[in-house]
């Protein structure tokens, strides 16, 4: 049985589809299928850890197993015990590797934080700054309500484009249930009243004609456009914020829990193939060039480039 470890995924499948089972599955349970259990493998051959090393201590048939074989069935149970650690199944468990790997990131990026005391001086300075003038009366008052008004109703559109793009599982697309109908109402009031510069307040709460319409603002379509742009933006803004939490979670599986010789990720072997293109230009296509760009535009400017392509 310790042969099926060595196996690819479509060698598995053709000896299940010649016993006449199941197919579908990743290899872990194509190997369960073949009457392969990980655990009993690995107790089978007898094989004990020791620190980040691997000592055999017998076998059934009383022969060695191969240094390779060993390996192997190590891996198998890894992988197998990895699957298993989920919080419905070891609470516990989970829950302890949870909260020391959550004191190891934040020791990780305290030191970070403590590298950078130039900038964490600035930032808490500006904090304090912006704190004291918005607390302390005075004639500056009114631009800070302004400045808040403005920042409460950017937030506003940046936290609907982020519920756009997460959707917390309920498909909830709030362009088209609260940013469309916005740019609606305004197009038709503008076209209703001649121009668009409504009165301030109740804009944007409640649109009403003006008494007079500035010639700067009649209704045409580039001055709609620079209307709604700022909500139109900060939405697009929000919604490529909401794809870095998935981003940085499939980061951290990959990084904590991936296998470079599990053949079920064929994203993997798509993009190592593409790195193996990089050094025959010829044969690439015009898609592979398109990928390679956007692979150097995020590795080039990081987080500003995610947030471009993503927008």
């Amino acid at each position: 049985q310790s042969e099926y470890l060595s196996f690819t995924k479509d060698q598995l499948k053709t000896e299940l589809k010649r016993r006449g089972l199941k197919t579908s599955g990743n290899k872990n349970e194509l190997l369960q299928r073949l009457g392969l259990n990980m655990s009993s493998s690995v107790t089978n051959s007898t094989v004990k850890r020791k620190g980040d090393g691997v000592t055999n201590i017998g076998h059934r048939n009383g022969n060695s197993p191969t240094q390779t074989e060993a390996k192997l069935l190590s891996r198998a149970a890894e992988r197998a015990d990895r699957e298993s650690l989920v919080l419905w199944r070891k609470p516990i468990k989970t829950l302890n590797y949870f909260i020391r790997e959550l004191f190891i990131s934040l020791y990780f990026y305290g030191l970070k934080l403590l590298e950078c005391r130039l900038l964490m001086g600035s930032i808490i300075a500006l904090f304090t700054t912006c704190s004291l003038l918005a607390f302390v009366n005075g004639p500056h008052q009114q631009f800070v309500t302004a400045i808040t008004k403005q920042f409460r109703w950017c937030s506003y559109w940046v936290g609907l484009g982020i519920l756009s793009s997460v959707g917390l599982g309920t498909g909830l697309h709030t362009f088209l249930l609260y940013l469309g109908p916005h740019i609606a109402s305004v197009t038709l009031a503008a076209y209703e009243c001649g121009g668009l510069n409504f009165p301030e307040p109740p804009y944007p709460d409640e649109i009403i004609c003006p008494d007079t319409v500035d010639p700067i603002w009649i209704a045409s379509i580039w001055n709609i456009m620079s209307k709604v742009r700022i909500e139109a933006m900060m939405w697009g803004a929000g919604t490529a914020l909401g794809e870095l939490p998935p981003y940085f979670m499939a980061k951290a599986a990959r990084l904590s829990g991936h296998d470079p010789d599990d053949e079920d990720d064929d994203e993997l072997k798509e993009f190592e193939e593409l790195q193996r293109k990089k050094n025959n230009p010829a044969s690439m296509t015009y898609m592979d060039r398109a990928k390679l760009f956007v692979e150097k535009l995020v590795q080039r400017v990081g987080f500003f480039g995610i947030l471009a392509c993503a927008s």
